[in-house]
């Protein structure tokens, strides 16, 4: 009934499985991927024409995690997977990014790609996994793909790279000090294709590295997916790329005078207006027949990408009259916004963001519902891009997988300088509204999500800045990196090669590459470039930061405090009585870890102080030989019981109160009366001894005995 293909490699600590033939048959391409007990199957199906007119192409890809993978049941009322997790987009994001150059040019035919996570080890993540049954998907499929490719994940502890760090070493990088990179890089045996990161201050050279690093490390899983292919692929799809060389001609002729005057235009509303005109007027001069065709849309590109990229390459200049390195003017500003923790206004040439902070307390904290288990996240970072950034028309939705990209990409960046959360224990959540665009606005997100923490009173531990590099790569082998590219580069280009970091090293890298790869040599002068537009532009925004910044009078304040974790069940009480008492009569909201940590948050200082001092007479030691403030609650024949601790009542016994002979407690006490005690210690029961008489009930000091000295004669 089946016809089973299988092979394996040892691959670093694990062994590798392809498999094919046994499930989803019906599919073109269905590959199962075992890395230890991590399993994913994936599905490609592909149309064998293109629809009439289509004149792009429609690569869709889903990543999904089964809970049951992981032996778990989905949280929420439903009880069953619903909307993509971040995790989902942004993994969908990863497989798709190093696939979609690699198909032939011009096949427009609809695919589809799914990858479902099956099985969950917890010990290896299924991205990578993911990304290598796709791979070997598709190239076993027979559509026109031009891989495999392969993937890995790279690690860097004490200064030696790692690949496919364990799950739980990748989770809350920053929580784990020794593991200072998460590297994800795709690419075929010659060339990168992708690389996403995540990094605490590497230098280029380190960063370099790890991207040869993982380059390497692929290549087993190439050769394994082109063996594994040899024994089961289907014949190829039959496709010819079209060739449009006469209608090209015929496009070139009748609108390369108006476009190149178009991109010569320096400001992007006038100009996008003059190339929209341009390509009205190369349309209004084709033929019928040639306005029907699907190739005429790649035709007018392919004009547009010769008048951009040509200039570039010969003579260095760019379509906003810059040279290759340089960055566009700078302009932010902090504490634009009255009643917001923090805010940022950053602009840089045409791509501005309004970046504002927000602070809250630990019930603020995200709660990440993860296949590897639930954790919580007090630093979140939200990117919006809104049509009218663009000047266009445009639906409102919800966020798509772009927006989400971006934003992790500017959270990447960014939570590498946080403060430890017992040195600032608050929830930190960063808002991005691109007001403008023309080019890296989840750079522009990184540079003013950076001053709007500072302005918040965040103590980042360095600014942290971004700039996006791109590629020109001609066919003749020349090229030229572009800092600071516009979206038109963007566009027309080859690669957006984005990075982040401080002055001193970086922090989020991110890749995407349209051709089939490029060298060490370029990603080397990419780095280096980038490192030069980093310091120019770290530069810039110091300027906005002229002195301290304040804390804001609107955030919520917060103290913290630990205290042993054998008294945590103390400060909660039984059914949670004692802990409701602490907020209900201090006002303060309290938080306990697990750890011991506790965070107080109110608005009101009186409020903290009152809340701390509940929560400290709970769980503190009374210390012997001190003085305390006490109440008498109880007199008896032989002493008083005096509450002078919290809860914890003493025994002050009658000889200990005055000194002088007393019958009875009563002869100097009353119960409710305020006195002043010393400890004195402990009895053989462990109760507490209490003393009076050695302390003066005015002053609450000591009463110390003075030695009369006696004369020699």
């Amino acid at each position: 009934m089946f016809n089973v293909t299988t092979k394996s490699i040892q691959w670093g600590k694990e062994t590798l499985t392809l498999e094919t033939g046994k499930v989803a048959r019906q599919a073109d391409g269905s590959v199962v991927a075992t890395l230890g007990e991590t399993q994913v199957m994936a599905n490609v199906t592909f149309a064998r024409q293109a629809k009439p007119g289509q004149d792009f192409f429609p690569l869709t890809v889903h990543y999904q995690e089964k809970y049951y993978a992981a032996g778990k049941v989905p949280g929420g009322f439903f009880k069953r997977e619903a909307r993509p997790s971040e995790k989902e987009t942004l993994t969908s994001r990863l497989i798709d990014r190093p696939i979609r150059p690699l198909f032939v040019d011009g096949f427009r035919n609809e695919v589809l790609v799914m990858a479902t996570v099956l099985s969950c080890d917890l010990e290896n993540d299924p991205d990578i996994v993911a990304m290598i049954a796709v791979s070997a998907a598709l190239t076993i499929s027979g559509v026109p793909f031009m891989g495999p490719i392969g993937a890995a994940r790279v690690g860097f502890v004490g200064g030696q790279y790692v690949l496919n760090p364990a799950m739980d070493d990748m989770t809350q990088l920053r929580m784990k000090p020794d593991q200072r990179l998460d590297l994800v890089i795709a690419g075929t045996k010659d060339a990168v294709m992708m690389v996403e990161s995540e990094a605490y201050e590497l230098t280029e050279e380190e960063m370099l590295g790890a991207v040869v690093f993982g380059h390497e490390q692929m290549q087993p899983v190439i050769d394994l997916i082109m063996a594994f292919a040899e024994d089961s692929a289907k014949e190829p799809f039959d496709f010819t790329p079209p060739d449009f060389s006469a209608l090209s001609a015929k496009v070139k002729k009748a609108g390369e005078a108006q476009m190149r005057a178009a991109f010569a235009i320096r400001d992007k509303q006038e100009r996008t207006t003059a190339i929209d005109a341009a390509v009205n007027a190369i349309k209004a001069a084709m033929s019928d027949e040639d306005k029907a065709d699907a190739n005429l849309g790649p035709a007018i590109k392919k004009l547009e990408a010769a008048v951009l990229r040509g200039d570039v390459v010969k003579n260095g200049t760019r379509i906003d009259g810059r040279d290759t390195k340089t960055v566009r003017p700078i302009t932010s500003e902090t504490g634009i916004l009255p009643r917001t923790h923090g805010s940022a206004l950053f602009t840089r040439g045409e791509t501005q963001g309004l970046v504002v902070t927000t602070l809250g307390t630990g019930e603020d904290e995200q709660i990440i519902d993860a296949l590897n288990g639930n954790y919580r996240s007090n630093f979140m970072l939200h990117y919006n891009f809104p049509p009218y950034s663009v000047g266009e028309v445009g639906r409102v939705g919800s966020p798509g997988r772009r927006e989400i990209g971006h934003g992790k990409l500017a959270w990447r960046a960014l939570q590498a300088v946080l403060p430890a959360p017992t040195d600032f224990p608050y929830t930190i959540r960063v808002v991005s509204e691109i007001t403008e665009s023309n080019g890296s606005s989840s750079m522009a997100s990184v540079c003013g999500g950076s001053l709007s923490m500072m302005d918040a009173g965040v103590p980042l531990k360095a600014p942290v800045a971004g700039v996006a590099m791109g590629l020109i790569l001609e066919d003749d082998g020349k090229w030229a990196v572009l800092t600071d590219i516009l979206g038109d580069e963007d566009h027309l280009g080859d690669m957006d090669f984005k990075v982040a970091g401080t002055e001193a090293g970086i922090t989020s890298l991110q890749m995407d590459i349209k051709i089939a790869g490029i060298t060490p040599a370029i990603m080397k002068q990419a780095l280096a470039q980038a490192k030069d537009g980093r310091i120019h532009i770290l530069g810039e925004m110091a300027k906005s930061l002229t002195s301290a910044q304040a804390f804001s009078e609107y955030a919520p304040k917060i103290e913290t405090m630990t205290i042993p974790t054998d008294k945590i069940r103390e400060v909660i009480g039984s059914g949670g009585k004692v802990i409701r008492e602490i907020v209900e009569v201090s006002g303060a909201k309290v938080d306990i870890n697990d750890d011991g940590m506790i965070k107080i948050a109110s608005n009101d200082q009186k409020a903290i102080k009152k809340a701390y001092e509940m929560i400290w007479s709970i769980v503190a030691e009374p210390e012997d030989g001190k003085i305390y403030t006490g109440k008498v609650v109880k007199l008896v024949d032989f002493g008083a019981f005096v509450n002078f601790f919290g809860k914890r009542d003493g025994l002050v016994h009658v000889s200990q109160i005055a000194n002088k002979r007393l019958n009875h407690p009563n002869e100097a006490l009353k119960e409710g009366q305020e006195v002043k005690v010393k400890l004195l210690g402990f009895d053989d029961r462990g109760k507490v001894r209490l003393g009076m008489k050695m302390v003066d009930q005015e002053t609450g000091e000591e009463i110390v005995e003075k030695k009369e000295e006696s004369a020699e004669g």
